[in-house]
């Protein structure tokens, strides 16, 4: 973590460099236009939040979010479900009628809530120390040793079903099995970073159930690939 810390400011530094210079104001403007400059000035945004949510772009494939944003564009009333709070929330709310979201980190969902409008409610479900009987776990360091119930299962008390639903924070797989019950017709699902295996091998358990796109390349902020999932159901 220290490490990456000094790797954002650095990055930081030279992002102050370029504005001085004029060059960050030129890449902005062809950022708006091109993909990869969009993914370029990303990278300038690493561990800065405020800075990312001005590029309108949530932590997905670039493919990834060109699939939703085309998805909400036909669905203006759309309600969407999400877990893990960050830039999609606020990207979400942009395109949705009503968002909720699910954080397990109470100071950066406050950080979050001032970024997004009246619409959006981010829930911080508590997230107590695992006992032998917990089964909604996170498999991440640093997360290991929580009890992630209350936060998978905060989606039962929120009625109805939902037309997108985001996996995107702590206990993913639990997550996409009540995401799969409270999916609407025609409904999708973006669960990410599924270039992890342990992600894959939940989506290869339902494979008779589920209809999945995998969406690898450019992602903001990474300097490498990453992999987002679009997931929907079978008729049937």
């Amino acid at each position: 973590m220290r490490l990456l810390g000094l790797y954002a400011r650095a990055i930081h530094a030279l992002r102050g460099l370029l504005e001085r210079r004029g060059l960050l104001q030129r890449l902005d403007g062809k950022a708006a236009r091109s993909t990869r400059a969009l993914w370029v000035r990303s990278l300038l945004s690493v561990m800065d939040f405020e800075d990312f949510t001005q590029l309108d772009v949530p932590w997905w494939t670039f493919a990834a979010s060109t699939e939703v944003s085309s998805f909400l564009a036909q669905r203006p009333n759309a309600r969407v479900f999400e877990w893990g709070s960050g830039s999609s929330t606020v990207w979400l709310a942009q395109r949705s009628e009503s968002v909720t979201s699910i954080e397990s980190d109470a100071g950066w969902a406050q950080r979050v809530s001032a970024a997004v409008p009246e619409h959006v409610a981010i829930v911080t479900p508590p997230v107590p120390k695992a006992t032998r009987s917990t089964r909604a776990r996170s498999k991440r360091w640093g997360y290991r040793s929580l009890d992630f119930t209350s936060y998978v299962s905060a989606i039962d008390s929120v009625p109805g079903d939902f037309d997108l639903i985001v996996i995107d924070g702590r206990a993913r797989e639990a997550c996409f099995k009540r995401a799969l019950a409270r999916l609407a017709n025609s409904g999708l699902i973006v669960f990410d970073n599924t270039n992890r295996q342990r992600y894959r091998r939940v989506l290869r358990r339902h494979r008779e159930h589920i209809a999945v796109t995998m969406s690898t390349g450019l992602t903001p902020i990474l300097p490498w690939p990453s992999t987002t999932a679009l997931v929907t159901r079978r008729a049937g």
